[in-house]
């Protein structure tokens, strides 16, 4: 018997698996780091195209976005799209200007019409403002308590969107900056673990 061993693979150590060249680990396919969760059956969809509320809704449009966010008021459970939450909060911004903005500006206004300077350099404004610019602030002081629970729901769901636990959103109360950048961060599908399709 020839003891040439030329042509033979070297023999690994027991319990040892052969090394891949430098840069072909094995790998996920590019783009599912979280092949656990491509398993899992599609999210049904209504005759309209919408998912149920525990679901995010990728590719939402602005009126549903209005709309939803007042069906999922209360929801900390589940997940919110980016476009879930920046649709709404150009909805949000829409009526704060309304709102607020045209109360402010009325009184202004009113105020800059109706305020005369006499010798001594004291302002005296006469009359009282317009009744619908207190109304428009007071509508909007209703219209942010309202809407004071579901912000703070709809933020909750954004950062289960990208894996991270809700309360987490509230360091954007101390650094505001983080609010921009976790409702930025792209979705993370590991974020499924707070769904919860058996809520109604």
């Amino acid at each position: 018997m020839s003891d040439d061993r030329r042509g033979q693979q070297p023999q690994q150590p027991y319990g040892q698996q052969p090394q891949q060249p430098y840069g072909q680990q094995p790998q996920q396919p590019y783009g599912q780091p979280y092949a656990q969760y491509q398993q899992q059956a599609p999210v049904p969809v209504d005759a309209s195209g919408a998912p149920p509320l525990w679901a995010p809704w990728y590719g939402i449009g602005f009126l549903d976005a209005f709309t939803r966010f007042f069906k999922k008021y209360a929801r900390f459970d589940g997940r919110a799209s980016r476009s879930e939450y920046w649709y709404w909060v150009l909805a949000n911004a829409i009526v704060t200007i309304v709102l607020y903005g045209g109360g402010i500006a009325g009184i202004v206004g009113w105020s800059a019409a109706n305020s005369s300077t006499d010798e001594y350099g004291y302002t005296q404004t006469v009359g009282s403002p317009p009744a619908w610019a207190p109304l428009l602030l007071g509508l909007f002081g209703l219209w942010w308590l309202a809407t004071i629970v579901p912000n703070l729901a709809l933020a909750w769901r954004r950062m289960h969107d990208i894996n991270l636990p809700g309360p987490l959103w509230l360091i954007s109360i101390i650094a505001w900056p983080a609010a921009i950048v976790f409702a930025c961060i792209a979705p993370n599908p590991a974020g499924a673990q707070y769904d919860r399709p058996d809520a109604p």
